[in-house]
């Protein structure tokens, strides 16, 4: 089990995700960083284990109120070590930055049924987030959530309802797709607690999962994130 720490953006901040309710968002600040500059959390974030991989959410570009190129742009240069998942709302593969640790993460909500056919561009390049509502609504273009043939080999599952909730994964639809679709990696996305939701998570079969409040708190520490390494070995 590998956790992949997130960050959402924000008007240039990390901010606090809770359940998908975006326009009150507001900036990070937790035991672990004070300070909501992206850089600080990164860091922050490395202080606790030698991640290699992160999500960024660029919520301005997802919702059409701006974007982060720039400040995603200082970051990519600053860590090339790092790989950088990124949700930026709806993308071209013509236009992805020219960076080798950039990973671009088309959301289901940012697509429709007609626009599908430019998945084909990414050549299996992407990571595909099924992203569900807060009411439990499949978002965005059903046809992704149907047709296995738009699929790359990693999907993440986004419970918004379960974001920053301390509510626990959501283990049922999670269990259903890795039961259904076995051939796929899944990424459980909202609710991540403790030590003991990852050890349950990678009991389903899941060995990715994304966390932010539980990192911030100290639910999951430096001990925990041990532990993961030391059992991959």
């Amino acid at each position: 089990m590998t956790p992949i720490p997130v960050l959402d953006l924000k008007n240039q901040q990390v901010v606090h995700a809770k359940q998908g309710d975006r326009a009150h968002y507001q900036p990070i600040h937790s035991p672990l960083c004070p300070s909501a500059d992206i850089f600080a959390v990164l860091e922050a974030f490395l202080s606790l284990a030698d991640f290699d991989t992160f999500y960024i959410a660029d919520l301005d570009a997802i919702t059409h109120q701006g974007h982060h190129d720039a400040l995603l742009t200082q970051v990519l240069a600053a860590f090339p070590q790092l790989t950088f998942w990124v949700d930026k709302g709806h993308q071209h593969a013509q236009d992805l930055p020219p960076y080798g640790n950039y990973l671009p993460v088309l959301g289901s909500e940012s697509y429709t049924d007609g626009s599908l056919s430019e998945l084909a561009a990414f050549d299996g390049r992407f990571v595909l987030s099924l992203d569900y509502s807060p009411t439990g609504q499949a978002l965005g273009a059903a046809g992704l959530f149907a047709e296995v043939q738009y699929w790359p080999e990693d999907i993440i599952i986004m419970t918004l309802a379960k974001v920053g909730s301390d509510q626990g994964p959501d283990m049922a639809r999670l269990r259903a797709f890795c039961d259904t679709y076995p051939k796929h990696r899944f990424i459980a996305a909202g609710g991540v607690r403790n030590l003991a939701d990852l050890q349950a998570l990678s009991a389903l079969g899941i060995k990715q999962a994304l966390v932010a409040s539980a990192l911030h708190s100290g639910a999951i520490g430096r001990g925990d994130l041990l532990s993961l390494n030391t059992d991959r070995t």
